[in-house]
C-alpha cells in the first residue's frame, strides 16, 4: 500500500500542542513507512479563517521540523467538487432535500430530548413555495457501522444513533463532514490520524464514503491530552500556541520529543532525536489511555536539549531574546564568554537570558536577600576594604580572585561565605546567578570595581571608616 496521510488543521486559531502532536505522529508515519505527508487547510469558514493563522501553521511546523510533501491543499479552492458529490448522493437517492427550518428543529429537540431528529422530507419529496432546503444523507438506520481502529481496536456503533447529516447548508456550502470525505478520497489518503474527539466525525462520514461505494482509509483515533489533574487542558495546564511555547524560551527539539513521548512509547527510550523517531516509530505503541501534560517533564527535557546544543547556537538564542537589553558589544562579548557557564543553569532559553543580564548591568540589589545583606553597615564597611584588594590584584581570574577572598575572611575571622554573599549583592545584585569569582572574570576587572564604587559611593559615611 502507499502510504498517505495529511494534517489538516483549520486556519481559524493558532497551532497549540494538541495539533502539533497529531501533526508529528502523522509525519512520522509518513517517513517511516517512506510515504507522504501533506498539508491540507481546511479553510471553508471564511468568516473565522485568517492569514496570520495559516501563517501561524506553516511557521509551527517548520520550526518543528516537519517537512511536507507537494503544495499545499486549500479546502476552499476545492468547493465545486465536493458540491459534485452531493448532486450525486442525490442523484442515487442516498441524500435528500430537507425543507425543515432550524427553528422547527430546535423546537423538536427541545420537545423530544434524547430523540433522534428524523426529517419528514426523507420521502424525496419536493414541495413548492417553502424555504431554500438543506441536503441531507439518507443513511440505513436498520445496519450497524464498524472500524478496525489501529489504536483503540475494533468499535461498533448502530446507525439508529447517527442523524442523518446535513451535506450541503441551505446556502449551497458544504459541510466539512463531506468535504473532509471528498478532499480525503480525491487526495488517495491511505491513513486518516487524528485525535479521538474525532471519533464520532469518523462514523458519520463512513456513511457517505459507504453511499458512494469509495473505499475506506484506515483510521487510528489518538487519545486526547489532559491537564496534570486529569481534566480538560486549560492554558494554565500548557494548552498554549507553539509560538507562545518558543516566546518561553522552549526548543522545537524539546517540544518535538515531549510531544512524541505525550501517549507514546518504546522501551526504555525517553531522549529521543528525530531521526531516531523515525526509526522506531509505530501507531500500535500509542497508549489508549489519556496522556497528561507534565510541564516539570517538558522542562528536563528543554534542559537536557539546551546543554547538548553548541555554545554558538545557545549564545545566538539568548543574544536574539534579549534583543535592545543588549547596550554594546562589550556587553555581548561578555555573555558569549559566559555562555558555557551559565547554559548549565537553566530550564528554557529565558532562563538563561535572565541570568546573562549580569553581564551587562546591575540593576540595583534585584533581590530582597542582596538588598537586606548591604542594609548591614557592617557589609559597607567589608566592601571597602574589598574595594582595595581588588584594586591591588594583577592575576584577574576566577582561581586568583577565590583564593585571595578566601584569605580575606580568614584575616577578619570570617567565613567565606560572607564575602561571596557581600560581593555578590554588589557586583551582581541578586544572588540568582552563576558562581561569583567566574562571573567576576568574565565581568572584568574595571567593571567589577565600578559597580563597587557606585555602591560605595551611596554610603560615603560608611566607607570612609
Amino acid at each position: 500500500m502507499s502510504i498517505k496521510v495529511r494534517f489538516a488543521p483549520s486556519p481559524t486559531g493558532l497551532i497549540h500542542i494538541g495539533t502539533a502532536r497529531t501533526a508529528i505522529f502523522n509525519w512520522l508515519f509518513a517517513k517511516k513507512n517512506k510515504g507522504q505527508f501533506y498539508l491540507r487547510i481546511e479553510d471553508t469558514d471564511k468568516e473565522r479563517s485568517k492569514v496570520e493563522y495559516f501563517e501561524s501553521i506553516k511557521w509551527g511546523l517548520r520550526w518543528l521540523g516537519l517537512d511536507w510533501d507537494g503544495d499545499i491543499f486549500f479546502q476552499s479552492k476545492h468547493i465545486k467538487r465536493h458540491k459534485e458529490v452531493a448532486e450525486i448522493l442525490l442523484r442515487k437517492g442516498k441524500a435528500y432535500y430537507c425543507y425543515e427550518s432550524l427553528e422547527e428543529i430546535q423546537a423538536f429537540k427541545a420537545s423530544n430530548q434524547g430523540k433522534k431528529f428524523i426529517s419528514k422530507w426523507r420521502s424525496g419529496d419536493r414541495p413548492p413555495g417553502i424555504g431554500l432546503p438543506v441536503v441531507r444523507l439518507k443513511i440505513n438506520n436498520e445496519a450497524t457501522t464498524k472500524i478496525n481502529d489501529i489504536i483503540l481496536g475494533e468499535i461498533e456503533v448502530k446507525n439508529s444513533e447517527l442523524d442523518d447529516m446535513v451535506l450541503l447548508r441551505s446556502d449551497g456550502t458544504p459541510t466539512y463532514l463531506l468535504s473532509c470525505v471528498v478532499d480525503d478520497y480525491d487526495m488517495q489518503i491511505s491513513h486518516v490520524i487524528r485525535g479521538n474527539d474525532h471519533l464520532t466525525n469518523t462514523f458519520r462520514q463512513l456513511q457517505i464514503l459507504k453511499a458512494l461505494n469509495w473505499q475506506e482509509p484506515n483510521y487510528a483515533h489518538i487519545p486526547l491530552i489532559h491537564g496534570a489533574d486529569g481534566s480538560k487542558m486549560s492554558k494554565r495546564d500548557g494548552a498554549l500556541g507553539l509560538e507562545e511555547y518558543q516566546k518561553n524560551g522552549y526548543l522545537p527539539e524539546a517540544l518535538f520529543n515531549y510531544l512524541l513521548r505525550l501517549g507514546w512509547g518504546h522501551g526504555d527510550y525517553e531522549i529521543v532525536s528525530i531521526y531516531d523517531a523515525i526509526k522506531i516509530f509505530d501507531l500500535k505503541d500509542i497508549s489508549k489511555s489519556p496522556a497528561r501534560f507534565d510541564t516539570a517533564k517538558l522542562n528536563h527535557l528543554n534542559q537536557h536539549y539546551i546543554q547538548s546544543q553548541a555554545d554558538d547556537v545557545i549564545f545566538k538564542l539568548v543574544i536574539e531574546k534579549l534583543g535592545n537589553k543588549l547596550p554594546n558589544a562589550k556587553c555581548e562579548a561578555r555573555i558569549k564568554n559566559a555562555i558555557q557557564l551559565i547554559k548549565t543553569r537553566g530550564e528554557t532559553i529565558n532562563e538563561i537570558a535572565e541570568l546573562a543580564l549580569v553581564f551587562i548591568s546591575v540593576v540595583e540589589p534585584a533581590d530582597e536577600k542582596a538588598k537586606e545583606i548591604l542594609a548591614e553597615s557592617s557589609s559597607i564597611v567589608l566592601l571597602k576594604d574589598l574595594y582595595a584588594m581588588l584594586q591591588e590584584c594583577e592575576e584577574w581570574r576566577a582561581e586568583s580572585l577565590k583564593r585571595m577572598c578566601n584569605d580575606f575572611a580568614a584575616e577578619r575571622g570570617l567565613k567565606p561565605v560572607v564575602i561571596m554573599k557581600v560581593l555578590r549583592s554588589t557586583v551582581l545584585g541578586t544572588f540568582n546567578s552563576p558562581p561569583i569569582y567566574e562571573t567576576m572574570e568574565i565581568i572584568q576587572k574595571e567593571e567589577v570595581l565600578a559597580r563597587v564604587l557606585r555602591v560605595l559611593s551611596k554610603f560615603p559615611a560608611l566607607s570612609h571608616l
